[in-house]
């Protein structure tokens, strides 16, 4: 929402302050649609080339994230917390019980409690294979610590890929804007011999191709780009807490020091109270009863 509303503050600001000052409309509105199609088409055509189909479909999506925001909320949180707690309270309990969660999580009855995790595979796969790797003894802290960082930065370098392509573009459209204002330029020329108010209104028309590549790229490109990348590294906290509720299990810390580990490293804003927490892990400790 914060997003379409960040779209109409820059619209009505730019063209309205450009109204207010006596501007008119008619000469940006006749030249857009050739503007947009060279500098636009331009933009899409270099982005193509720069990127191969799983990378343009992979931005293509991330441009959503511009509106949506975060994938992960409070709520989501609070529930991998008291999904983790389950699955090591059973492992502590009976080491063999667990393995049929943790080999088959489609078919586990404690995954299906939390569709949303269950429907995100680098989650489950995280959970799994660092539970998986404690059964066969693979089990010193600081080894699966640091395994665990390289695999949730190789994610988050990969889900990068978005936001860097789309600053790209966002960092050429004002060399695409100066393209399409030359063109602009040489057609100007070929009417030299027109009188002053025509040439005003081709010059114009021109300069409109500048102040679209430079309006694309700053008002809109640029800034998506650098939400696409906020939410992003916000969504990646999910799978660092993860990381350090297993790493404390591995420490032999109790089982709710573990989950008080791993609240107290949830980002502050999407942080559960310990009230909260703990009448939700009750909750969780009476259904498996």
């Amino acid at each position: 929402m914060i997003g379409i509303v960040g779209i109409v503050v820059i619209f009505v600001m730019v063209f309205g302050g450009y109204l207010a000052a006596g501007g008119k409309m008619g000469i940006i509105l006749k030249s857009l649609p050739f503007e947009m199609t060279m500098i636009g088409g331009a933009a899409v055509g270099a982005f193509l080339i720069s990127n191969d189909m799983p990378a343009v479909k992979h931005t293509v999506k991330d441009i959503g994230k511009v509106f949506k925001g975060p994938k992960w909320k409070m709520d989501d949180y609070k529930d991998l917390l008291c999904l983790l707690f389950e699955l090591l309270r059973l492992a502590r309990q009976n080491a063999v019980a667990v393995e049929e969660h943790i080999e088959a999580p489609d078919e586990s009855a404690v995954f299906a409690k939390y569709p949303k995790i269950l429907a995100d595979k680098e989650a489950v796969a995280l959970i799994c294979d660092t539970m998986r790797s404690a059964s066969m003894n693979y089990d010193d802290p600081h080894q699966v610590e640091e395994v665990l960082e390289k695999r949730i930065e190789s994610k988050l370098h990969h889900s990068m890929h978005s936001s860097h392509a789309l600053q790209t573009i966002a960092d050429g459209l004002p060399a695409l804007g100066i393209v399409a204002a030359v063109l602009g330029v040489i057609k100007t020329m070929a009417s030299i011999d027109q009188p002053p108010e025509v040439l005003g209104k081709l010059i114009g028309g021109a300069l409109v191709g500048t102040f679209l590549g430079v309006f694309l790229a700053y008002g809109l490109v640029g800034p998506f780009a650098s939400k696409v990348k906020a939410v992003i590294e916000e969504d990646a906290n999910f799978y660092r807490l993860i990381r350090e509720v297993l790493v404390a299990n591995l420490h032999n810390h109790s089982t709710n020091i573990c989950i008080e580990v791993g609240r107290q490293n949830t980002p502050e804003h999407f942080r559960p109270s310990f009230s909260d927490l703990e009448d939700a892990l009750k909750s969780t400790k009476q259904e498996a009863a």
